[in-house]
């Protein structure tokens, strides 16, 4: 890669229609049904130091999401993880977050049918994105219940990653105006589900809970579920009532965008007891060391991109 090429990627890098492009000159068409439809997957994995994290998992995912979305994708399973690895080779960042989406595209001339769309797949990379970093994330962020309920999953099914987040904005937005970092929303059963970009975990009487329905099964929440299961922790994965939430010992969340982060306060009320996060900083410090592994993360192609 030449110095020309390595600084226009140094904001970000996007692939759009076959195309590598730096991230800023990326687009979307205005009849892109994912667009005006919101018919769309996507999924997003980090790079951190050189590796990817759960690559393949990530992609499996996405996959099944087009699948069960009957799109047709213009790109193999292959050709996919070619780009990806293309983008980030491109910035040269070592740490990163990769967003990849698959939209329904545009109707054919004259069509109302999905079906009739020639499906489009976007990328685009960045510098890393925290929910919270690394220095507000030992003391605890602060956490709200959302006065809004989670859309039910007759309506639209949260194992589909998708960009129908009505919800959470909502959420996100009451948890701004409270002067939280992020809000959890209940569903129309009073059981705690899910936030923008996390799962939840409580921490009550030495068994961690998280939800089993109303929620994407994440990537990083299936690797605290495998650490917590090494550590000897016991685990229910079940439907989990507001009361365990707001008596819970610890809580803390899940996401690609950060990692395993605890929570100091939900309400403003100070969640837990003597226990001081001690079990969800003991997975966070697991979860991190599983970076080096070479059985969860896979190095950058950087020879993917001729010089």
């Amino acid at each position: 890669m030449n110095i020309q090429e390595k600084n226009i990627f140094v904001d970000g890098a996007a692939y759009v229609n076959g195309e590598f492009m730096p991230v800023a000159e990326a687009s979307v068409p205005v009849t892109d049904l994912g667009f005006i439809r919101s018919d769309a997957t996507y999924d997003v994995v980090h790079v951190w130091n050189g590796r990817f994290f759960r690559l393949k998992d990530h992609v499996d995912r996405f996959l099944d999401s087009c699948e069960r979305l009957r799109f047709n994708l213009p790109l193999s399973r292959d050709q996919l993880i070619d780009m990806l690895h293309g983008m980030v080779a491109r910035t040269g960042f070592d740490k990163a977050y990769v967003n990849f989406t698959a939209t329904r595209g545009r109707l054919a001339k004259g069509s109302r049918n999905p079906l009739d769309c020639e499906n489009r797949v976007y990328g685009f990379t960045i510098p890393f994105s925290w929910i919270a970093p690394f220095e507000e994330q030992d003391a605890g962020i602060a956490m709200i219940v959302a006065s809004s309920e989670r859309t039910a999953i007759e309506t639209m099914d949260p194992t589909i990653k998708n960009f129908q987040w009505g919800d959470f904005t909502r959420g996100m937005i009451e948890a701004s105006d409270a002067g939280a970092k992020v809000a959890v929303h209940l569903n129309h059963e009073g059981n705690v589900t899910e936030g923008a970009g996390f799962n939840a975990f409580m921490l009550k009487d030495d068994v961690l809970w998280t939800s089993e329905t109303g929620v994407l099964m994440g990537i990083t929440r299936r690797t605290v579920l495998e650490i917590a299961e090494r550590m000897g922790v016991e685990v229910k994965v079940t439907k989990v009532s507001e009361n365990i939430l707001r008596s819970a010992d610890e809580i803390f969340i899940s996401s690609t965008a950060g990692g395993v982060i605890p929570v100091r306060s939900l309400d403003g009320a100070p969640v837990g007891g003597a226990s001081n996060a001690r079990v969800a900083l003991d997975i966070r410090d697991a979860y991190w060391k599983l970076h080096d592994d070479s059985e969860y993360s896979t190095p950058v192609r950087h020879d993917i991109v001729q010089a």
